[in-house]
C-alpha cells in the first residue's frame, strides 16, 4: 500500500473528508434558513406596513373571520393577495432562470433573454386584444406561446450549442416585442393601458383568482420540480459524467425544459413579465450556495427580490404606485451590463 493511500485511510484524514462534505450542507441550511426567513419579513412587511399600516393582532383577527370597517377590504382582498403573489411569482421566476442557466451553462439563458417571456406575452396580449380573453384565459395563451416559443427557439438552435440557442432567442424576443407593440396599437385606449401596465410586470391588480391560479399550477408542478432539482445536479457534472451516472440526459434536459417554460408561463400570465427576475435569481442564489446551483435557493431570492420591489414601487414616491417590473427592471439592466462587459473582458483576455 502507497503512503498516499495509507494516509486517506487513516481515521483522522476520514473524520476530515466527512467534516468537508458536511460543510457544504451547513452553509446550504444557514442560507436557506436566512433567506426564509428573510421572505416571511418581507411578506409582513408588505402586509403589515407602507401607506395603510395595520396591527398584528388586527391582522390576524382579520384572518378570523372578524371584519374591520375599511381594512377588511384593504388588507384581505388587496394586500394579502399582492404579497402571496409576488412571493409565488418571484419563486416561479427564479426557479425557471436557474434551470435555464443552468442547463445551458449561461447565465444570459434566462426565459425574459432568450424569448419564453415574451413569447407568453405576444400570446397573452393577442388573447386579451384580439378575442378580449380574460382570467383564466390569458393563462392559457400565455402557457402555449411560451411553449411554442421555446419548441422554435430549441429546433433553430439544434446543434449550434448554448451560445447559439440565446443569440436566436434574443432575435425571438425582439419578434415578439414587435408583435405586442403591434396589437397594442390596434386596442382601444383603456385596454391598451391596462395592458402595459401588465407588460411592465405588475402585482396591482392581484386577486384572489389569479393567486389561487398560481398556486394551484406551482403545486401540481411541485413533484417535477423535486425531479428536476436531482437531474440539475446530474447536469451539472456534464453530459458524459451524468450519462455515465446513469441519468437518461436527453429525457432530463426535455422534462426540465418544459418545466422552466411552465414555471416562466404561469406567473407571466398572472402578473406579467416582472423584468429580471428570473435573471437575477439564479447567479445570487449560486453565488450564496457557493457555486453551485439551487432550485430551493433560487425560488427563495425570485420571492425576496419581488417582495422587496414591490414594497418599494408602492411606497418609493408617495400617491403613486408604480408596478414591481419598474424596480426589478431598474436592478436588472446594471447587472446585465455588467455581466455582458465581464463576459467580453474574458473572452478577450483568453
Amino acid at each position: 500500500m502507497s503512503m498516499l493511500e495509507k494516509t486517506v485511510a487513516t481515521p483522522a484524514t476520514g473524520a476530515w473528508v466527512r467534516e468537508a462534505r458536511k460543510a457544504p450542507r451547513r452553509r446550504r441550511t444557514l442560507v436557506t434558513g436566512a433567506l426564509g426567513l428573510l421572505v416571511f419579513v418581507l411578506l409582513a412587511v408588505n402586509i403589515l406596513l407602507g401607506s395603510y399600516t395595520v396591527t398584528i393582532p388586527d391582522f390576524f383577527a382579520m384572518l378570523g373571520g372578524k371584519t374591520i370597517p375599511g381594512a377588511s377590504f384593504i388588507v384581505m382582498e388587496n394586500k394579502l393577495p399582492q404579497a402571496l403573489l409576488g412571493l409565488l411569482a418571484g419563486a416561479s421566476f427564479g426557479m425557471a432562470g436557474t434551470i435555464f442557466q443552468s442547463m445551458l451553462r449561461n447565465p444570459l439563458a434566462s426565459p425574459d433573454i432568450i424569448g419564453i417571456s415574451y413569447g407568453a406575452s405576444a400570446t397573452a396580449v393577442a388573447a386579451m386584444v384580439l378575442f378580449g380573453v380574460r382570467g383564466a384565459g390569458v393563462s392559457v395563451a400565455a402557457i402555449i406561446g411560451a411553449l411554442l416559443v421555446a419548441l422554435l427557439i430549441t429546433a433553430l438552435a439544434r446543434g449550434r450549442g448554448g451560445t447559439g440557442l440565446i443569440l436566436i432567442g434574443i432575435g425571438a424576443a425582439a419578434f415578439m416585442q414587435a408583435a405586442v407593440t403591434f396589437l397594442l396599437s390596434r386596442a382601444d385606449i383603456t385596454n391598451a393601458q391596462d395592458i402595459m401596465v401588465w407588460l411592465t410586470g405588475s402585482l396591482n391588480s392581484a386577486n384572489w383568482e389569479r393567486t389561487g391560479i398560481l398556486a394551484v399550477a406551482m403545486a401540481l408542478l411541485l413533484p417535477f420540480i423535486a425531479g428536476g432539482s436531482r437531474d440539475l445536479r446530474g447536469l451539472a457534472l456534464g453530459d458524459d459524467t451524468a450519462s455515465g451516472l446513469g441519468l437518461n440526459v436527453p429525457r432530463a434536459r426535455l422534462m426540465l425544459t418544459i418545466v422552466g417554460v411552465l414555471l416562466a408561463a404561469f406567473p407571466t400570465a398572472a402578473a406579467g413579465p416582472i423584468a429580471f427576475v428570473a435573471f437575477l435569481s439564479g447567479p445570487i442564489a449560486k453565488r450564496l450556495n457557493g457555486g453551485a446551483a439551487s432550485l430551493p435557493l433560487s425560488a427563495l431570492v425570485g420571492s425576496a427580490i419581488v417582495l422587496a420591489a414591490n414594497f418599494a414601487a408602492i411606497n418609493a414616491i408617495p400617491g403613486t404606485s408604480l408596478p414591481v417590473g419598474v424596480v426589478t427592471g431598474a436592478l436588472g439592466a446594471p447587472f446585465l451590463l455588467w455581466l455582458l462587459i465581464s463576459s467580453n473582458r474574458a473572452n478577450q483576455g483568453g
